[in-house]
């Protein structure tokens, strides 16, 4: 008698999942996950982030590329680099920079800061706040661009990913703010999540820039991602008692920014 098996398939491996739900946090792909998180699902997520980043990375980088190849000024062709990641995350880094920015510079107490990190309308600091992340980005990206195609994709990969291995560290190092906010229901990762997230990333930008024969760059764009995250974690301390959703947002964007200055700054020195 034919034996038909109605057992269901077992699931994929945790990490698989665990990196499955990074690209589903960072970026706007419809990735389905199946069932209920397990418990610590989010937290161990996100050791997983700078792998995401570097996919974005990777994306911006071969838009910019691309229209180079059209023979577009190198600064409109970083301008669509940079809307193709905006599309790809959401934009989801740039609200929580504009967010910080709003909160810190226009809050008079912890309460008020926060509530107007919560406000969807953007104020005058956080315009200016994406003004200058773009800017300063965007400048970066060009300069690249005057060295090679390739520098831009190593380059955008390598920041990709650096800029976002060090949220894991700053969420265990800080507490939350709010109690009821996305980053507490998060919960805290463990030391092997933030050695995970700081290998893949430090890895991860390595490999992309030892393809342009530039490998020892990792060090001083790994050392500017670093220390401005630790900056952002101090100033959030000192703002709100904590990390919220937009402060990794935050993070996250001044981070690309010191990787790429630095990046940019080593090569046209080179």
């Amino acid at each position: 008698m034919l034996q038909i098996d109605t057992a269901p398939p077992a699931p994929p491996p945790r990490h698989i999942q665990d990196a499955a739900l990074a690209l589903v946090f960072l970026t706007r792909l419809p990735l389905p996950i199946a069932g209920p998180l397990a418990e610590g699902a989010a937290a161990r997520a996100m050791g997983w982030f700078p792998l995401v980043g570097g996919l974005v990375g990777l994306v911006g980088g071969l838009v910019t590329a691309l229209a180079s190849l059209a023979h577009l000024p190198p600064l409109a062709c970083a301008l669509l680099g940079l809307a193709a990641m905006v599309w790809l995350t959401g934009g989801l880094h740039e609200d929580g920079g504009a967010d910080v920015a709003d909160g810190f510079g226009g809050g008079r107490d912890v309460a008020r800061k926060l509530e107007i990190m919560r406000d969807s309308r953007v104020g005058s600091y956080g315009v200016l706040a994406l003004i200058f992340s773009v800017g300063l980005r965007a400048a970066a990206i060009a300069a690249l661009l005057v060295a090679g195609p390739g520098a831009v994709i190593a380059g955008l990969v390598a920041a990709g990913a650096l800029s976002r291995a060090g949220l894991a560290a700053l969420a265990d190092r800080l507490p939350p703010a709010r109690r009821d906010g996305l980053a507490a229901a998060q919960g805290k990762p463990t030391k092997t999540t933030v050695w995970l997230a700081g290998a893949l990333g430090g890895g991860i930008a390595l490999l992309a820039l030892a393809s342009l024969a530039l490998g020892w760059l990792a060090l001083p764009a790994a050392l500017a991602a670093a220390g401005a995250t630790g900056l952002m974690a101090a100033l959030a301390r000192r703002q709100i008692g904590g990390h919220t959703g937009d402060v990794f947002g935050a993070a996250q964007q001044v981070a690309e920014i010191a990787a790429l200055l630095t990046l940019t700054a080593w090569m046209a020195g080179s």
